[in-house]
């Protein structure tokens, strides 16, 4: 290339428009940088950091082409719901039917535009229920079978705007965020609120109550329909970079329409159930309800399924919030037959994950049938529903995970005497299997020896002294091999550097002097290699 050649392409750099966000950083970078303030901009808004957003747009383009084709009928997802959730049969079925009757409206609604100006009560859905009985784990599994955005949250996290606490429209923009910046896409999304029962207003309130009817206000206008800025009004960050995106030739919505996304709340409204109750016990003593037409010998969660309006609105959400949860069911309370069902019946059984976890260690795990009644009944104690489950189990294996990797166990079945004393059964299965856990810290030894030799070129051959000397020390010192060698012969790399320049050497013999004093055995070697 000459130097004309080289003058115009310098030229030509020089007057090339620079990316209007890098051109922004530069200057806020210039104006703060003598604070140690450094200043990044979030990818899929600043175009030079979009690596992914030709995938990005790929994938939300084939949700979109789903949700305008949705076909699906309400058995095939109270089917699929089975494969995961045990129980709930009602709220399946409550769910698969507002889920198809939601997104076939949608589908109408983008094969016909003027359905959207047209009135439809959009079926938002309360679940009620105890804690553990699979009301999260239901829409996390719907979600993920339609492939729309779906955002989960806490009620409790918010306040009512103008004070500390999180605005109830970030639920919106996290649904954005989900959809990988897809306006379009994320106004079909799901947004579930989980323990709304903690944001029944409190009447003994003095002063404004900022986390509970101030909230319900904020959300009912999301629920039925608003517009919904895509960046909030305080982030001033993400404010310019919206502003600078759209100068570089970009023109990203601002807002987002709530129309078509299905708000879910639940929660376990405890209180809700007793004073259900005690409204239809005055009801049976005054005669004005037959008590034939209810159960008598119930949990009081099941009472739940029984809650009206009236009982919302007492319990201290608004009417106006309440009225746009038109579609109501409670979860069941899960007895020990369930969770024992869950055990080995459900796809997401955490069974299946100590199994995997197991077989990770190449060990094969495997449980009795009595064994899985145990645990249920165990877990049943716990209140917590499926998460006693796990409670149970992490409390009856976890000593079992620790020592069998390094035992050279290939096979554990959990019965009915290791649930009842896990110290012991682990105690007398570590016994039995002495010698298998002896030929695995013998291996650990080989194995450790070649590591060295592959990272600093020397062998190190351990006698049967040796080997048996390593083996007490690790027993006595509750050590594994690895780290037990790493910590004697950390130096050997040295020491064996020095030995072989002098002897030519690459394979040295260890004894058990070696291991019983490390240092001296080195030093003796040294010393004598300087000799010949």
């Amino acid at each position: 290339m000459n130097s004309d050649e080289t003058d115009k392409k310098n030229s030509e750099s020089e007057n090339r428009p620079e990316n209007p966000l890098d051109e922004l950083k530069k200057q806020l970078d210039g104006i703060f940088g003598g604070k140690n303030i450094k200043f990044e901009f979030a990818p899929g808004i600043n175009p030079s950091q979009g690596e992914n957003t030709a995938k990005d747009e790929d994938e939300s383009e084939e949700v979109l082409e789903r949700i305008r084709n949705f076909s699906m009928k309400p058995r095939e997802i109270r089917d699929y719901l089975n494969r995961f959730v045990i129980k709930q049969d009602e709220a399946k079925k409550v769910l698969s039917v507002s889920i198809c009757d939601h997104y076939n409206h949608v589908r109408r609604c983008l094969e016909n535009p003027e359905l959207k100006e047209a009135e439809y009560g959009k079926q938002n859905i309360l679940i009620l229920g105890p804690t553990g009985v699979g009301k999260t784990y239901l829409m996390r599994t719907i979600a993920k079978l339609i492939g729309v955005p779906f955002v989960k949250a806490d009620a409790t996290k918010f306040s009512e705007t103008g004070y500390v606490g999180s605005d109830v429209e970030d639920l919106v923009r996290d649904l954005v965020k989900t959809a990988n910046g897809n306006v379009d896409l994320a106004q079909y999304g799901i947004i579930y609120i989980d323990e709304i029962d903690k944001i029944a207003g409190r009447g003994d309130a003095v002063g404004r109550d900022v986390s509970g009817r101030g909230v319900q206000i904020n959300l009912l206008k999301l629920m039925e329909e608003s517009n919904v800025n895509v960046v909030s009004p305080q982030d001033m960050m993400g404010q310019m970079q919206l502003a600078m995106s759209a100068r570089s030739g970009k023109k990203p919505k601002r807002t987002i329409n709530t129309r078509h996304i299905l708000f879910i709340v639940s929660g376990a409204f405890d209180k809700l159930g007793e004073n259900i109750a005690e409204r239809m016990n005055k009801n049976r003593i005054g005669f004005s309800a037959d008590a034939s037409d209810y159960e008598t010998d119930i949990d009081i969660s099941d009472y739940l399924k029984y809650a009206e309006t009236s009982d919302f609105i007492k319990y201290g959400f608004e009417a106006e919030f309440i009225g746009r949860l038109p579609v109501r069911v409670a979860c069941e309370a899960l007895k020990s037959d369930d969770l024992a069902n869950i055990l080995v019946s459900s796809e997401g059984s955490i069974l299946r994950q100590y199994t995997d976890d197991f077989a990770g260690y190449g060990i094969d795990f495997s449980i009795t049938p009595e064994a899985v009644r145990k645990i249920a009944d165990l877990a049943h104690r716990e209140k917590t529903g499926a998460r006693g489950l796990m409670t149970v189990l992490e409390r009856t294996l976890r000593n079992f995970k620790f020592e069998l990797p390094s035992s050279g166990i290939s096979r554990f079945e959990l019965d009915t005497e290791t649930v009842d004393n896990p110290k012991e059964a682990l105690k007398k299965l570590l016994i039995e299997n002495g010698d298998l856990r002896r030929d695995a810290m013998l291996a650990d030894i080989d194995a450790f020896s070649a590591s060295f030799e592959k990272s600093e070129g020397f062998k190190m051959n351990f006698d049967d002294g040796a080997k048996e000397a390593l083996l007490e020390r690790a027993i006595e010192s509750d050590k594994s091999i690895s780290s037990l060698c790493a910590e004697l012969f950390k130096d050997y790399k040295h020491g064996l550097a020095i030995v072989s320049r002098n002897t030519g050497k690459k394979s040295f013999s260890l004894s058990a002097a070696a291991v019983k004093n490390p240092d001296k055995f080195i030093s003796d070697m040294v010393v004598e290699s300087v000799k010949k």
